[in-house]
């Protein structure tokens, strides 16, 4: 289940951008996706390590998560602004978004424990990492910051 979501939350984790004029409206909610993601990697890993009483594995395991993925929140911020979008109220919406959407997964879970361990594994494997979630945005970022 965590699998088929995961992808899911990230890709509605585009919250609507503002009234104002961005020159591609879809690119900068998908690069604000990349934000939403570090925070269902953030919450998930400390909320597991908390609640289940779990080893500090999550905490190693968000640490790496972030080594990773840093280049492409830092690339995802530069092109949102460059943009016109990718406000600090847009971000904040998108971290919001996909902490709300993984605590739900999480409280629907029938055994919280498997869950924990189930996300743990996709954490350490690389597959939520935002090049492998959301690969497509992440190349058009990367082609229009060489630009």
């Amino acid at each position: 289940m965590l699998k088929r979501l995961l992808p899911l939350v990230l890709c509605l984790a585009v919250p609507q951008v503002h009234a104002q004029e961005v020159a591609d409206p879809e690119l900068v909610g998908e690069l604000m996706a990349f934000h939403g993601s570090k925070t269902i990697v953030s919450a998930m890993t400390t909320h597991c390590y908390e609640t289940t009483g779990l080893d500090s594995a999550y905490k190693t395991a968000y640490d790496n998560w972030h080594l990773r993925n840093v280049g492409f929140l830092d690339l995802a911020k530069r092109v949102a602004e460059k943009l016109g979008g990718g406000s600090p109220e847009a971000v904040a919406a998108a971290e919001t978004y996909g902490g709300s959407q993984i605590m739900s997964a999480y409280n629907q879970a029938e055994n919280k424990e498997i869950f924990c361990r189930s996300f743990l594994e996709q954490v350490n494997s690389g597959a939520l990492d935002i090049d492998k979630q959301l690969p497509g945005p992440l190349s058009r970022a990367q082609n229009i910051s060489v630009q």
